[in-house]
Protein backbone atom coordinates (compact mmCIF):
# COMPACT_ATOMS: atom_id res chain seq x y z
CA UNK A 1 0.00 0.00 0.00
CA UNK A 2 1.22 3.85 -1.14
CA UNK A 3 0.98 6.07 1.89
CA UNK A 4 0.54 10.18 1.80
CA UNK A 5 0.78 12.85 3.71
CA UNK A 6 -2.11 14.86 5.47
CA UNK A 7 -0.63 18.39 5.63
CA UNK A 8 3.17 18.54 7.20
CA UNK A 9 3.80 14.78 9.35
CA UNK A 10 0.54 12.52 9.24
CA UNK A 11 1.50 9.61 7.12
CA UNK A 12 -1.29 7.74 6.12
CA UNK A 13 -2.15 4.52 3.59
CA UNK A 14 -3.29 6.23 0.59
CA UNK A 15 -6.71 4.67 0.88
CA UNK A 16 -8.55 4.45 4.33
CA UNK A 17 -11.35 2.77 5.06
CA UNK A 18 -14.97 4.93 6.45
CA UNK A 19 -16.40 2.73 9.27
CA UNK A 20 -19.97 4.32 9.35
CA UNK A 21 -21.54 1.90 7.19
CA UNK A 22 -20.82 -0.89 9.38
CA UNK A 23 -23.39 0.85 12.20
CA UNK A 24 -25.89 2.59 10.11
CA UNK A 25 -26.66 4.44 6.83
CA UNK A 26 -26.81 0.94 4.41
CA UNK A 27 -30.07 -0.64 5.15
CA UNK A 28 -29.73 -3.30 7.92
CA UNK A 29 -26.88 -3.34 9.82
CA UNK A 30 -24.84 -6.89 9.78
CA UNK A 31 -25.94 -9.14 12.50
CA UNK A 32 -22.37 -10.19 13.14
CA UNK A 33 -20.21 -7.72 15.05
CA UNK A 34 -17.28 -10.54 15.07
CA UNK A 35 -17.45 -9.92 11.10
CA UNK A 36 -16.99 -6.35 10.76
CA UNK A 37 -13.82 -6.37 13.42
CA UNK A 38 -12.27 -9.00 11.12
CA UNK A 39 -12.75 -6.75 8.18
CA UNK A 40 -11.17 -3.96 10.15
CA UNK A 41 -8.34 -6.52 11.40
CA UNK A 42 -8.12 -7.72 8.00
CA UNK A 43 -7.96 -4.10 6.56
CA UNK A 44 -4.62 -3.22 8.71
CA UNK A 45 -3.29 -6.32 7.10
CA UNK A 46 -3.75 -5.01 3.94
CA UNK A 47 -2.37 -1.92 4.38
CA UNK A 48 -4.88 -0.01 5.93
CA UNK A 49 -3.75 2.43 8.31
CA UNK A 50 -6.42 5.11 8.08
CA UNK A 51 -9.62 4.61 9.77
CA UNK A 52 -12.85 7.22 9.93
CA UNK A 53 -15.74 7.09 12.81
CA UNK A 54 -17.47 9.85 14.95
CA UNK A 55 -19.64 9.67 17.86
CA UNK A 56 -22.93 9.78 15.99
CA UNK A 57 -22.48 7.10 13.66
CA UNK A 58 -24.79 4.75 15.32
CA UNK A 59 -24.77 6.91 18.10
CA UNK A 60 -22.23 5.82 19.68
CA UNK A 61 -21.73 2.44 18.91
CA UNK A 62 -19.45 2.95 15.69
CA UNK A 63 -16.41 4.11 18.00
CA UNK A 64 -16.97 1.55 20.31
CA UNK A 65 -16.16 -1.15 17.24
CA UNK A 66 -13.99 1.01 15.83
CA UNK A 67 -11.80 0.83 19.52
CA UNK A 68 -12.19 -2.81 19.84
CA UNK A 69 -11.43 -3.83 16.59
CA UNK A 70 -8.26 -1.98 16.65
CA UNK A 71 -7.10 -2.26 19.89
CA UNK A 72 -4.18 -4.77 19.30
CA UNK A 73 -2.99 -2.97 16.09
CA UNK A 74 -3.23 0.41 17.74
CA UNK A 75 0.62 1.27 16.76
CA UNK A 76 -0.20 0.62 13.03
CA UNK A 77 -3.16 2.87 12.86
CA UNK A 78 -4.57 6.55 12.66
CA UNK A 79 -8.08 6.96 13.97
CA UNK A 80 -10.48 9.82 12.69
CA UNK A 81 -13.08 10.50 14.99
CA UNK A 82 -15.18 14.20 15.26
CA UNK A 83 -17.92 16.41 17.60
CA UNK A 84 -20.08 18.75 16.01
CA UNK A 85 -23.58 17.30 16.58
CA UNK A 86 -26.29 17.70 19.53
CA UNK A 87 -27.33 13.80 20.36
CA UNK A 88 -30.64 13.54 22.05
CA UNK A 89 -32.89 9.95 22.99
CA UNK A 90 -30.61 8.72 20.54
CA UNK A 91 -30.46 10.58 17.72
CA UNK A 92 -28.91 13.80 16.58
CA UNK A 93 -31.12 16.91 16.98
CA UNK A 94 -28.88 19.51 15.48
CA UNK A 95 -25.13 21.20 15.84
CA UNK A 96 -23.27 21.73 19.46
CA UNK A 97 -19.73 22.55 18.49
CA UNK A 98 -19.66 25.11 21.86
CA UNK A 99 -16.19 24.62 24.06
CA UNK A 100 -17.58 22.71 26.93
CA UNK A 101 -19.11 20.44 24.53
CA UNK A 102 -16.20 19.94 22.24
CA UNK A 103 -14.22 18.87 25.27
CA UNK A 104 -17.20 16.45 26.80
CA UNK A 105 -17.14 14.33 23.27
CA UNK A 106 -13.29 14.20 23.44
CA UNK A 107 -13.47 12.79 26.66
CA UNK A 108 -16.25 10.10 25.95
CA UNK A 109 -14.69 9.40 22.42
CA UNK A 110 -11.50 8.39 24.13
CA UNK A 111 -13.10 6.43 26.09
CA UNK A 112 -15.57 4.44 23.35
CA UNK A 113 -12.56 3.84 21.19
CA UNK A 114 -10.30 3.08 24.57
CA UNK A 115 -7.42 5.21 23.25
CA UNK A 116 -4.99 8.22 25.23
CA UNK A 117 -5.17 10.32 22.26
CA UNK A 118 -7.56 11.13 19.21
CA UNK A 119 -5.38 10.81 16.25
CA UNK A 120 -7.50 12.93 14.30
CA UNK A 121 -10.36 15.22 15.63
CA UNK A 122 -12.53 16.66 13.11
CA UNK A 123 -15.52 19.45 13.45
CA UNK A 124 -18.23 17.03 11.91
CA UNK A 125 -20.19 20.14 10.38
CA UNK A 126 -19.22 24.15 10.96
CA UNK A 127 -21.89 25.19 13.71
CA UNK A 128 -23.03 28.58 12.88
CA UNK A 129 -23.90 29.67 16.64
CA UNK A 130 -20.06 29.19 17.58
CA UNK A 131 -17.28 31.34 16.02
CA UNK A 132 -14.87 28.98 14.41
CA UNK A 133 -11.79 30.80 16.14
CA UNK A 134 -13.20 29.20 19.36
CA UNK A 135 -13.56 26.12 17.90
CA UNK A 136 -9.56 25.60 16.74
CA UNK A 137 -8.57 27.35 20.08
CA UNK A 138 -10.66 24.36 22.33
CA UNK A 139 -9.15 21.48 20.12
CA UNK A 140 -5.77 23.32 20.41
CA UNK A 141 -6.18 23.19 24.19
CA UNK A 142 -7.02 19.70 23.79
CA UNK A 143 -3.51 18.94 21.36
CA UNK A 144 -1.78 20.96 23.93
CA UNK A 145 -3.11 18.43 26.69
CA UNK A 146 -2.36 15.55 24.97
CA UNK A 147 -6.13 14.38 23.93
CA UNK A 148 -6.06 14.88 20.25
CA UNK A 149 -3.09 15.22 17.74
CA UNK A 150 -4.47 16.62 15.12
CA UNK A 151 -7.57 19.11 14.08
CA UNK A 152 -9.62 18.90 10.74
CA UNK A 153 -12.74 20.37 9.30
CA UNK A 154 -15.59 18.01 7.49
CA UNK A 155 -17.59 20.16 5.11
CA UNK A 156 -16.06 23.53 5.71
CA UNK A 157 -16.01 26.54 3.32
CA UNK A 158 -13.10 28.27 2.10
CA UNK A 159 -13.06 31.07 4.07
CA UNK A 160 -14.25 28.90 7.56
CA UNK A 161 -11.05 26.99 6.96
CA UNK A 162 -8.94 30.09 6.24
CA UNK A 163 -10.52 31.17 9.72
CA UNK A 164 -9.63 28.08 11.38
CA UNK A 165 -6.13 27.54 10.56
CA UNK A 166 -5.31 30.74 11.36
CA UNK A 167 -5.64 29.91 15.14
CA UNK A 168 -4.83 26.26 14.94
CA UNK A 169 -3.15 24.38 12.10
CA UNK A 170 -5.82 22.44 10.03
CA UNK A 171 -4.30 19.02 8.77
CA UNK A 172 -7.31 17.50 7.06
CA UNK A 173 -10.60 18.46 5.72
CA UNK A 174 -13.25 15.93 4.82
CA UNK A 175 -15.71 16.43 2.48
CA UNK A 176 -17.94 14.49 0.04
CA UNK A 177 -15.86 14.13 -3.29
CA UNK A 178 -15.98 12.15 -6.46
CA UNK A 179 -16.29 12.03 -10.81
CA UNK A 180 -19.69 12.77 -9.53
CA UNK A 181 -19.64 15.35 -6.78
CA UNK A 182 -17.26 18.12 -7.92
CA UNK A 183 -18.32 21.03 -5.37
CA UNK A 184 -14.62 21.19 -3.60
CA UNK A 185 -12.64 22.25 -6.77
CA UNK A 186 -13.47 26.15 -6.98
CA UNK A 187 -12.58 27.03 -3.57
CA UNK A 188 -11.95 23.95 -1.31
CA UNK A 189 -9.43 22.16 -2.74
CA UNK A 190 -7.37 25.36 -3.46
CA UNK A 191 -7.18 27.03 -0.06
CA UNK A 192 -5.98 23.18 1.28
CA UNK A 193 -3.20 22.89 -1.50
CA UNK A 194 -2.11 26.70 -0.49
CA UNK A 195 -2.04 25.86 3.30
CA UNK A 196 -0.60 22.76 3.06
CA UNK A 197 -3.69 21.13 4.13
CA UNK A 198 -4.63 17.57 3.60
CA UNK A 199 -7.84 16.62 1.46
CA UNK A 200 -10.08 13.39 2.60
CA UNK A 201 -13.05 12.69 0.37
CA UNK A 202 -16.18 10.90 1.67
CA UNK A 203 -18.21 8.99 -0.54
CA UNK A 204 -15.18 8.92 -3.08
CA UNK A 205 -17.47 5.99 -4.66
CA UNK A 206 -20.54 7.89 -5.24
CA UNK A 207 -22.40 6.01 -2.47
CA UNK A 208 -22.04 2.96 -4.42
CA UNK A 209 -23.33 4.43 -7.83
CA UNK A 210 -19.21 4.48 -9.31
CA UNK A 211 -18.99 0.91 -8.73
CA UNK A 212 -21.61 0.13 -11.30
CA UNK A 213 -23.40 -1.66 -9.59
CA UNK A 214 -26.39 0.71 -8.80
CA UNK A 215 -28.47 1.75 -11.83
CA UNK A 216 -32.41 3.01 -12.03
CA UNK A 217 -33.36 -0.73 -11.53
CA UNK A 218 -31.78 -0.87 -8.03
CA UNK A 219 -34.34 -1.20 -5.17
CA UNK A 220 -33.23 0.09 -1.86
CA UNK A 221 -34.02 -1.74 1.51
CA UNK A 222 -35.44 0.31 4.38
CA UNK A 223 -33.00 2.38 6.44
CA UNK A 224 -30.69 3.03 3.42
CA UNK A 225 -29.82 6.51 3.37
CA UNK A 226 -30.23 6.61 -0.32
CA UNK A 227 -33.44 6.62 -0.33
CA UNK A 228 -33.41 10.17 0.94
CA UNK A 229 -31.12 11.55 -1.04
CA UNK A 230 -32.32 13.54 -4.44
CA UNK A 231 -29.85 12.33 -6.31
CA UNK A 232 -30.37 8.90 -6.43
CA UNK A 233 -34.27 8.77 -7.50
CA UNK A 234 -34.81 6.07 -9.83
CA UNK A 235 -34.94 9.58 -12.66
CA UNK A 236 -31.81 11.03 -11.65
CA UNK A 237 -30.03 7.61 -11.18
CA UNK A 238 -30.89 6.92 -15.10
CA UNK A 239 -29.86 10.53 -15.77
CA UNK A 240 -26.70 9.76 -14.74
CA UNK A 241 -26.00 6.62 -15.68
CA UNK A 242 -23.82 7.75 -19.08
CA UNK A 243 -20.84 8.71 -16.32
CA UNK A 244 -20.88 4.83 -14.88
CA UNK A 245 -20.97 3.65 -18.43
CA UNK A 246 -17.75 5.43 -19.39
CA UNK A 247 -16.14 4.65 -16.28
CA UNK A 248 -17.42 0.83 -16.76
CA UNK A 249 -15.91 0.84 -20.57
CA UNK A 250 -12.49 2.50 -19.08
CA UNK A 251 -12.40 -0.27 -16.04
CA UNK A 252 -13.05 -2.96 -18.64
CA UNK A 253 -9.90 -1.82 -20.81
CA UNK A 254 -8.06 -1.45 -18.01
CA UNK A 255 -8.86 -5.02 -16.62
CA UNK A 256 -10.03 -3.39 -13.39
CA UNK A 257 -13.45 -2.30 -11.77
CA UNK A 258 -15.27 0.76 -11.96
CA UNK A 259 -14.66 1.25 -8.31
CA UNK A 260 -10.61 1.42 -8.64
CA UNK A 261 -11.12 3.45 -11.79
CA UNK A 262 -12.73 6.39 -9.63
CA UNK A 263 -10.44 5.94 -6.85
CA UNK A 264 -7.77 6.21 -9.07
CA UNK A 265 -9.67 9.27 -11.07
CA UNK A 266 -9.63 10.69 -7.02
CA UNK A 267 -5.92 10.03 -6.06
CA UNK A 268 -4.51 11.35 -9.49
CA UNK A 269 -6.06 14.96 -8.48
CA UNK A 270 -3.54 15.81 -5.84
CA UNK A 271 -0.64 13.55 -4.06
CA UNK A 272 -2.86 15.19 -0.44
CA UNK A 273 -5.86 13.68 -1.46
CA UNK A 274 -6.89 10.43 0.65
CA UNK A 275 -10.29 8.91 -0.11
CA UNK A 276 -12.07 6.96 2.33
CA UNK A 277 -14.37 4.74 0.95
CA UNK A 278 -16.60 2.48 3.11
CA UNK A 279 -17.48 -1.34 3.45
CA UNK A 280 -18.41 -3.94 5.57
CA UNK A 281 -17.00 -6.66 3.35
CA UNK A 282 -12.81 -7.71 3.03
CA UNK A 283 -13.08 -8.21 -0.54
CA UNK A 284 -14.44 -4.27 -1.05
CA UNK A 285 -11.56 -3.58 1.00
CA UNK A 286 -9.18 -5.50 -1.12
CA UNK A 287 -10.24 -3.97 -4.21
CA UNK A 288 -10.16 -0.58 -3.31
CA UNK A 289 -6.60 -0.54 -2.12
CA UNK A 290 -6.24 -1.71 -5.51
CA UNK A 291 -6.53 1.16 -6.63
CA UNK A 292 -2.96 2.70 -6.13
CA UNK A 293 -1.52 0.17 -8.29
CA UNK A 294 -4.28 1.76 -11.58
CA UNK A 295 -2.07 4.69 -13.30
CA UNK A 296 -4.37 6.69 -14.89
CA UNK A 297 -3.37 8.40 -18.26
CA UNK A 298 -3.41 12.14 -19.05
CA UNK A 299 -5.61 11.30 -21.70
CA UNK A 300 -7.67 8.68 -19.57
CA UNK A 301 -8.09 11.65 -16.94
CA UNK A 302 -8.60 14.33 -19.40
CA UNK A 303 -12.03 12.19 -20.86
CA UNK A 304 -13.24 11.55 -17.23
CA UNK A 305 -13.17 15.26 -16.63
CA UNK A 306 -14.33 16.20 -20.02
CA UNK A 307 -17.24 13.64 -19.55
CA UNK A 308 -18.27 14.36 -16.44
CA UNK A 309 -18.21 18.30 -17.08
CA UNK A 310 -20.25 17.75 -20.38
CA UNK A 311 -23.10 15.06 -19.09
CA UNK A 312 -23.27 17.00 -15.31
CA UNK A 313 -24.74 15.52 -12.51
CA UNK A 314 -28.84 15.33 -11.69
CA UNK A 315 -30.15 15.41 -8.53
CA UNK A 316 -28.37 16.96 -5.12
CA UNK A 317 -26.25 15.17 -3.04
CA UNK A 318 -27.92 15.76 0.33
CA UNK A 319 -32.12 15.92 0.84
CA UNK A 320 -32.54 19.86 2.04
CA UNK A 321 -32.12 19.42 5.63
CA UNK A 322 -28.48 18.04 5.46
CA UNK A 323 -27.77 20.28 2.31
CA UNK A 324 -28.95 23.33 5.22
CA UNK A 325 -25.91 22.09 7.44
CA UNK A 326 -23.09 22.31 4.61
CA UNK A 327 -20.90 25.33 5.38
CA UNK A 328 -21.35 27.76 2.56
Amino acid sequence: MHTRTLARDLRVSAIGLGAMGMSQSYGPNPGDRKDMIAVLRGAVERGVTFFDTAEVYGPYVNEELVGEALAPLRDQVVIATKFGFRIENGAPSGLNSRPEQIRAVADASLRRLGVDTIDLFYQHRVDPDVPIEDVAGTVGDLVQEGKVRYFGLSEASAQTIRRAHAVHPVTAVQSEYSLWTRDPEPEVLPTCVALGIGFVPFSPLGKGFLTGTVDASTSFTDGDVRTTIPRFTAENRAANQALVDHVVTLAQAKGATPGQVALAWLLAQHPSIVPIPGTRRLSRVEENTGATQLPLSADELADLNELAGRIGVQGDRYNEHHMSLVDK
